[in-house]
């Protein structure tokens, strides 16, 4: 019988035994087709059941900037189900979708309003790992347990590089993370022109950072006076951090600091006294104002010089006392576009450094000083002159349901809610048309 076998019987004979047997291993088939009279070896069923499955497609390539494929699909996996189980826990929305097919084909703010339910309830993710609903194998639980350490709010997105995208905290203190994209990359999710400021969830997957897929983005366009104090932000985190690229962050590495040059005594007898040095600067501030420019220049002037003044240590003990006069009223101008010739009052600021006697090299070097200290943008609703509060957008503009709106053509009730939070200075529609009026 043996004899009388063709090889093409016998892969027939094999290829029939499959048909009905598809998870048999090649020892198995070989055991059972010889046990028919019909003489294969197993090496030889494997090679007929590599012949019969479908050559496996490689997975495509993803850029270094961006999470691999085949962890991008895993993520996912994990994040549908994850989210579905806080979905049955909370009742975000009716139905299942611990699919992550299900779970992307979502409409935007569904999956959003789940999102944000999870992470504002980060213990559902332990009894998650705990309870194991999708019957997760270890090393994947060990992935949605790192999801604990997200970091949400907004950021900037701030810097394309080479390795991962950066993204800026929008709070104090600073700080960068270095974030991979998943399958589009970022330059089509929030477009090509940076900074944009958006709303998100920054998670840990073996080592990297990725955001979760859902990005809202505020439509809003900066000027050179946001981007510098973005630029400064951005230095100041890599200083302080590095450029964050695992959670949970790592031990920080200690920063050395430069020893601290002696202090020189300021100028006008040696004051040593923060508050005595200060009310030197209010003197020479206040005699300028009221000579080049107003009182509500003076009142702010007087405003920030306080503030240098309960700084600890302050600065106000090194260096000139003139040179810190000019740099306050310098701050203050520029914020105010004082430089302006459409303004009045107008003054270069060049001008400012010559009536205080110091260079303009000095009061350029104060002024950036002071802005980076406090984060001072143009236009800084703290620092803006009050007969100028009604016209300065910046003032009005606010979150609302995810949009930023301007609040001085809001509904009424809104404008009450933003004044009793201390968001805006006054009830726009109780004023009338006022605040619509030029100066």
């Amino acid at each position: 019988m043996p004899e009388s076998v063709t090889p093409v019987s016998k892969l027939q004979a094999i290829q029939d035994f499959l048909a009905e047997h598809p998870d048999a291993s090649p020892g198995a088939v070989a055991k059972a087709l010889v046990a028919q009279g019909i003489q294969v070896s197993p090496d030889f069923v494997a090679m007929v059941q590599a012949a019969q499955e479908p050559p496996l497609i490689p997975e495509p390539k993803m850029p270094p900037t961006h999470l691999s494929f085949g962890e991008g699909k895993l993520f996912y996996t994990l994040y549908a189900a994850l989210c579905s189980f806080a979905n049955g826990k909370l009742n975000v929305v009716p139905g299942e979708f611990s699919d992550p097919e299900q779970f992307t084909s979502l409409p935007p703010e569904i999956r959003l309003k789940v999102r944000d339910a999870l992470h504002a309830q980060p213990e559902l993710i332990d009894q998650f790992v705990r309870d194991n609903p999708a019957q997760l194998p270890a090393e994947q639980l060990a992935i949605v347990a790192g999801w604990k350490h997200a970091v949400s709010g907004n950021f900037y997105v701030f810097r394309y590089l080479k390795q991962y995208t950066v993204f800026l905290t929008e709070q104090t203190p600073p700080k960068a993370y270095g974030v991979l994209a998943l399958a589009s990359p970022f330059e089509q999710v929030v477009g090509p022109h940076l900074p944009v400021l958006v709303k998100g969830v920054l998670l840990p997957i073996n080592g990297r950072i990725i955001y979760d897929g859902l990005l809202f983005t505020y439509r809003i366009s900066f000027g050179p006076g946001i981007r510098r104090s973005l630029n400064a932000d951005f230095k100041r985190a890599k200083e302080s951090y590095g450029i964050i690229t695992s959670l949970p962050e790592g031990s920080t590495p200690p920063v050395v600091k430069k020893q601290a040059p002696r202090k020189k005594p300021a100028a006008g007898g040696g004051l040593t006294d923060a508050k005595a040095v200060m009310n030197t600067i209010v003197e020479l501030t206040d005699a300028f104002c009221m000579q080049h420019l107003n009182g509500e220049y003076a009142d702010l002037c007087r405003k920030l010089a306080a503030a240098l003044a309960r700084k600890r240590p302050s600065p106000l003990l090194r260096g000139s006392v003139a040179s810190w006069a000019a740099g306050v009223v310098r701050t203050i101008g520029w914020v105010n576009f004082l430089h302006d010739p459409a303004q009045s009052p107008h003054l270069t600021l060049s001008s400012i450094d010559e009536a205080f006697g110091i260079a303009e090299s000095t009061g350029a070097a104060k002024l950036k000083a002071i802005r980076t200290m406090f984060r001072i943008p143009q236009l800084d609703p703290k620092w803006s002159l009050p007969s100028r509060v009604a016209n300065n957008p910046r003032v009005w503009m606010a979150s609302v349901n995810g949009f930023i709106i301007d609040l001085r053509y809001a509904a009424r009730e809104l404008q009450v809610k933003a004044f009793e939070n201390g968001l805006i200075p006054y009830i726009p529609a109780d004023r009338g048309d006022d605040s619509d009026e030029d100066e």
